[in-house]
């Protein structure tokens, strides 16, 4: 199904997952929580909540931990940690954005970044490249340049096999299951946001933004249920302003098949100390307000979204 491929054609050359070239200090790149038994067609994961960071990473970068860690969605896998004691599926990457960026298509790549040329396959042109933000980061999410040195092609071969790969093969095979059980499949993509500069000033900053693509990932029907959950709980909620969604769910969102991916961002002033990166005073409460949006979600009726 074309829902469940982790790589359209064009960025499919083989890779060999091989250990040896992977630096990183994770046991398991990815982890899976699965429920002792699944009772929602409703998966979760949290692909930017990593925080275990490679010893020559930080040796090579020209910044300290602290402002590599302002990429982080911080703590968002232990916000949504929940999930499956309530029946739900939740997947989240051991290994940080910075590292190497799971929402982004596999082979976004800045020619720039790299000491040899790259191949004709990298997405060279992709906004989120010029941005700095492609699959292996240029700049961190406050602008600064992370790199000491120029990277070799091999190296983001290595992270792509042994990160991005082993992700998306387990978010693929998390939604071929839960599609196969029930006939439909809610994919909620978790993520945080900055608490300043989301919206103009002159609005009220929101709690938290839903994206559905502007309604092209996911059947309104869901979410619309998820947004009246969170408003029920006293949050302001925004649609796709200023985050629509990334490629998680551009990519798996395929309503017509029956895979419907909703992004959600929360804004860190909810759960955190955003300069000291910690949680903050609010995270038990925020963590209390998703398990119970979770439990009304998992009571619902989701047999509309299949196909």
């Amino acid at each position: 199904m074309a829902a469940m491929d982790t790589l359209p054609p064009r960025q499919s050359p083989k890779i060999s997952p091989d250990r040896r070239h992977n630096p990183g200090p994770w046991a398991e790149p990815v982890l899976v929580e699965r429920p002792s038994v699944q009772r929602s067609p409703i998966v979760f994961s949290s692909p930017h909540s990593g925080r275990t960071y490679p010893a020559s990473f930080l040796h090579e970068s020209r910044l300290d931990i602290a402002t590599l860690r302002r990429s982080e969605d911080s703590f968002v896998e232990e916000l949504f940690a929940s999930a499956p004691a309530l029946g739900c599926p939740l997947i989240h990457a051991a290994f940080p954005r910075t590292w190497c960026d799971v929402n982004r298509e596999p082979w976004e790549l800045d020619p720039a970044m790299f000491a040899d040329p790259l191949p004709a396959y990298v997405n060279a042109a992709s906004p989120r490249v010029g941005a700095g933000l492609g699959t292996i980061a240029r700049v961190v999410s406050t602008g600064e340049a992370i790199y000491r040195r120029k990277l070799t092609f091999e190296e983001a071969e290595a992270r792509i096999a042994t990160c991005w790969r082993p992700y998306h093969e387990a978010l693929a095979a998390l939604i071929a299951e839960t599609l196969h059980r029930f006939g439909c499949c809610l994919l909620i993509d978790c993520h945080s946001m900055p608490s300043l500069g989301t919206v103009p000033a002159r609005e009220p900053a929101p709690d938290v933004v839903l994206g559905d693509a502007h309604g092209t990932s996911c059947a309104p029907l869901a979410t619309r249920r998820v947004e009246e959950a969170l408003v029920r709980h006293g949050l302001r909620v925004r649609r796709n302003e200023p985050y629509a969604g990334g490629y998680v769910t551009r990519h798996y969102g395929r309503p017509r098949e029956g895979v419907h991916a909703l992004q959600i961002e929360l804004s860190r002033s909810l759960y955190m100390d955003e300069v000291r990166i910690e949680p903050s005073a609010g995270f038990s409460a925020m963590k209390a307000l998703l398990e119970r949006m979770i439990r009304e979600l998992v009571a619902a009726d989701w047999s509309p979204l299949r196909p």
